[in-house]
């Protein structure tokens, strides 16, 4: 079996009715404390939400707020504050508010603790209502950071029993080729990929899904090629994650989604390919 363990992005989506094993972690503790509730902010009400965007550019999410108040103010920063996540620096952005008037502002969530609980979850927003700069802490309504969180946790999981590498990534005509490998880390059970997903502007084929790495053995190679779905001049223009393709994978009774591993170097072939095939 391989040392060393590959990195897994995490795509934001984890597959319905997934269940993670008996001997698995928590996804978040189970206490008696009663839930911390965060005091309002007056003239200022915020959700956390998960765009498209979010998506396909990864590691972060959306703060939308609201004035909610009778006067404007204007926005200098805003961070995203949950115990599940680690602290990120403040994102320095310029917002304008009216009364009413409602922004969404994107948001990078740092690494994910498994065993914390996500709420609350709250937007430490720095502002000015005319009178000088001051800073306020904005509790956030919406669930979507719990998908954020089931996602990465999943993922997390998943990494505990095989893990994904690309292999041998090759120029092939107007494609590239090469192999997805999964390497198992604990000792049994069956792995199974039952797709990978296309990008926005590349197509991924792997022949013969679902396929298995079978109890017992080590390692599992398929087959993989990489083609262009598209060189609309528009998609080239605006699609921000060209390289992301997603992986259904199931391992010890956990499901999950996760992006597809590679390196900079496939990277930059992969862009070589958009290159030579678009022109």
């Amino acid at each position: 079996m391989r040392s060393g363990l590959p990195s897994l992005a995490v795509l934001l989506v984890v597959l319905a009715g997934c269940s993670a094993p008996a001997d698995a972690p928590a996804a978040a503790p189970t206490t008696d404390t009663p839930a911390v509730t965060l005091p309002a902010v007056p003239g200022v009400e915020g959700e956390v939400v998960l765009l498209r965007t979010d998506a396909a550019v990864g590691g972060q999410v959306h703060v939308r707020l609201t004035d909610t108040g009778d006067a404007g103010f204007t926005l200098t920063s805003v961070a995203l504050s949950s115990p599940a996540f680690a602290p990120q620096p403040a994102s320095a952005q310029t917002a304008v508010y009216a009364p009413r008037r409602t922004i969404d502002l994107p948001v990078p969530f740092g690494a994910v603790d498994c065993a914390a609980a996500v709420q609350p979850v709250a937007a430490v927003v720095e502002l000015d209502r005319g009178s000088g700069p001051e800073q306020v802490t904005v509790p956030l309504a919406g669930d979507d950071l719990e998908l954020v969180f089931d996602a990465e946790c999943a993922a997390q999981r998943l990494a505990e029993h095989v893990t994904l590498s690309v292999e041998g990534l090759v120029p092939d005509g107007d494609r590239v080729s090469g192999s997805v490998v999964l390497t198992r880390v604990d000792d049994g059970g069956d792995v199974v990929v039952s797709s990978v997903g296309r990008s926005v502007l590349l197509e991924p084929a792997v022949p013969d899904l679902p396929a298995t790495l079978a109890d017992g053995d080590d390692e599992l190679t398929l087959p993989l090629t990489v083609g262009l779905a598209t060189c609309d001049p528009h998609v080239l223009a605006e699609t921000k994650k060209p390289f992301v393709f997603a992986v259904a994978v199931e391992a010890a009774g956990e499901s999950a989604v996760v992006d597809l591993p590679l390196s900079d170097d496939q990277r930059a072939q992969l862009q070589e390919l958009v290159d030579r095939v678009c022109g």
